[in-house]
């Protein structure tokens, strides 16, 4: 009845301490406020020349990414005459910011946001969301001095469930990673109230029909003696698959956790830590087919 436990590989990255900027001399602190604010905005507008493409981007697009908003919730600033580009207002649906226009939001000059990647090795007891009416412990909690930039996380993982959350502003991304049909690779640790029944194990590995279709797992695994702890590999992103599963047979699971999302591992990573990804692996997740 037992199959062999999942293989399991891991990368890892450790960052390197920040370099101890040197203290400056008390002349160099006589730098007036008007030159200062002149180089940021100079230094600000060149990153921003450095990230538009040559034939534009489009505007909601531009103020999603400089986290300001959602790119529908940009639709709708843009309607409401609230956006301007080179100090004229823009209300045209589609509108194409070019590299050397600069944006304005009520009044303000914007600039598109680096692109950032945060993993997180969520711990129980926090929601999935990016505030909470009742003030009850958020995954934002977890990772709010990580950037400056507003990053957001990509899925969501249930309150009492552990392991792998991705955070990020990337808005492309995002959308690669969540649309319907993507195959994402993910896999989970389960841990059941009692053991796994013959009959249930080999439901589950030929694919249960649930309320909402066929539930197909891509491997199932028991990982312990005691037939109580099961590994799932999934690539369906139907909406709390793996705890609708074993309730839907009659198991409670105790304790849930994700070990793999789309290629990504928690090696070196304790529970309620985060890291920045490596470029190697933000550049696997956007060829990933």
């Amino acid at each position: 009845m037992a199959k062999k436990p999942f293989k399991k590989k891991y990368s890892s990255e450790k960052r390197l301490p920040s370099k101890k900027q040197p203290r400056r001399d008390v002349e160099q602190e006589e730098t007036s406020y008007k030159e200062v604010k002149k180089k940021k905005v100079m230094e600000d507008q060149a990153r921003a020349e450095e990230k538009v493409p040559s034939d534009g981007i489009r505007l909601n697009k531009y103020l999603a990414n400089s986290g300001i908003c959602s790119r529908r919730e940009a639709d709708q600033l843009i309607a409401e005459g609230k956006v301007k580009v080179n100090k004229k207002t823009i209300t045209e649906m589609g509108y194409k910011v070019m590299p050397k226009d600069t944006v304005y939001f009520e009044g303000n000059p914007i600039t598109r946001e680096k692109l950032v990647y945060v993993l997180l090795n969520k711990p129980k007891g926090f929601l999935t969301t990016m505030d909470d009416p009742k003030e009850r412990k958020t995954v934002m909690d977890l990772v709010s001095k990580a950037c400056e930039e507003r990053i957001y996380p990509v899925g969501r993982l249930d309150k009492n469930t552990t392991g792998l959350l991705l955070f990020t502003n990337d808005g492309d991304l995002v959308k690669k990673l969540t649309q319907p049909g993507n195959k994402l690779r993910k896999i989970y640790q389960i841990v059941l109230n009692k053991p796994i029944e013959e009959k249930d194990f080999l439901s589950i590995e030929s694919g249960l029909t649930l309320d909402d279709g066929i539930a197909r797992v891509e491997k199932i695994a028991i990982l312990t003696p005691d037939f109580t702890t099961i590994g799932i590999e999934i690539v369906m992103g139907k909406n709390r698959m793996v705890r609708r599963i074993f309730e839907h047979l009659g198991y409670e699971i105790e304790k849930l956790d994700r070990t793999l999302y789309a290629g990504l591992t928690k090696k070196d990573l304790p529970r309620g830590k985060w890291r920045f990804l490596k470029e190697k692996e933000i550049i696997n997740l956007k060829h990933m087919r």
